[in-house]
């Protein structure tokens, strides 16, 4: 498999070393493409006929800083729930559509704020040309998203000794059908479980098409690995400038999704709004339980928007050093910890740790 940067013959596409150029559609307030920040999606894990359960999970992916929601539509009943749910929600919805184009007919009409089809299974030109026209009345945008385990028939063959093709030639074929439908206001993905079939496929597409990409491994796997999977091919593509808006593929709650996303493009510097937890990975040496207060401090800021960094340091090593040196840390000592800000040592702790810490943060942010 070809290892380069895919950007032969397509340099043009490209702002020197940043992001690729790209056309910008909009996901109701929310841009995906040109000069907008990569935005980060989940998905939630409920059809859409479970009203309650899909609003309470919109809700709680909204908190971490998810910005734009895609729920499953698989009949009637996931029809008739979608205007309640997008009046609900804080952020864009976007209506998932597999195998029946008259669903997706009916659901560009609902208030979400775009659709995502499938390929492989929605069917030919006819019903393509009317998912076409009712996202055009309705002026929303389409995702054309090409997955390795569904793709159309005759790119089976393919598929099997040429993986990333099979995935670029079912996306090329689909743009140019839609554009000779006079329609443009697209994003393209291009996923397999197979983050390097996911790069290749993906460089492929960015050389000569102007569409905004929509990023994942798709099936990556559970939480742990699942994470280290889609970090493979999403710091890949990000770090040679294409993609424009993520979505990481987790089994389980997809708030973990968000969470580690946000991770990625802050690493990546591509989101500097994105709160950044450093904490050791913990040893006989520890004065308390670093983990614990680390993983409740990153579901309580995962939805702060702001460039803080805050430290959780279990010893003396290395602990006095990161923690003077981000916005709010604790290292611990004897007997505690001691509470940095700004690089100053606050006070030393005895107890309650993260409330202290929570405490120091929100006065400093001014936001609680």
């Amino acid at each position: 498999m070809n290892t380069g940067t895919g950007n032969a013959g397509g340099t043009d596409r490209f702002h020197g070393h940043g992001r690729r150029v790209t056309r910008q559609v909009r996901y109701g307030e929310v841009a995906v493409g040109g000069d907008a920040p990569v935005s980060v999606q989940s998905m939630c894990t409920c059809p859409a006929s479970e009203t309650g359960k899909t609003i309470g999970e919109i809700d709680a992916l909204v908190r971490v800083g998810c910005e734009i929601v895609r729920v499953s539509v698989r009949d009637g009943d996931d029809i008739a729930a979608l205007p309640r749910i997008c009046d609900a929600s804080a952020i864009p919805v976007i209506a998932d559509i597999h195998f029946d184009f008259k669903l997706a007919v009916e659901a560009a009409g609902t208030g979400v704020a775009g659709l995502r089809i499938n390929p492989g299974n929605i069917g030919g030109a006819r019903e393509i040309g009317a998912v076409v026209e009712a996202a055009g009345r309705a002026g929303i945008p389409i995702r054309v998203g090409v997955n390795a385990g569904s793709l159309e028939r005759d790119l089976r063959d393919l598929a099997r000794h040429d993986p990333p093709r099979a995935l670029f030639e079912s996306a090329s074929r689909h743009r140019r059908m839609m554009e000779e439908m006079g329609f443009r206001d697209l994003v393209f993905s291009l996923k397999s479980s197979d983050p390097l079939v996911t790069v290749e496929a993906n460089r492929l597409f960015a050389v000569d098409n102007e569409y905004p990409l929509h990023l994942g491994v798709t099936e990556a796997g559970p939480a742990l690995s699942g994470a280290a999977r889609s970090a493979v091919a999403l710091t890949v593509l990000l770090a040679e400038g294409i993609g424009d808006t993520v979505r990481v593929s987790l089994s389980g709650d997809p708030v973990r999704e968000v969470i580690v996303a946000l991770a990625i493009l802050s690493a990546l510097g591509l989101r500097d709004d994105v709160p950044r937890i450093i904490s050791c990975p913990t040893c006989g040496r520890c004065r308390f339980d670093v983990a614990a207060i680390a993983e409740q401090l990153e579901l309580q800021l995962a939805g702060m928007r702001g460039p803080i960094k805050v430290a959780v340091m279990g010893c003396e090593v290395n602990g006095p050093g990161e923690a003077r040196d981000a916005d709010v840390g604790i290292a611990g000592t004897r007997g505690g910890a001691v509470l940095f800000r700004k690089g100053v040592v606050i006070r030393t702790l005895r107890e309650d740790f993260f409330e202290e810490l929570l405490h120091e943060i929100e006065d400093l942010t001014g936001k609680t």
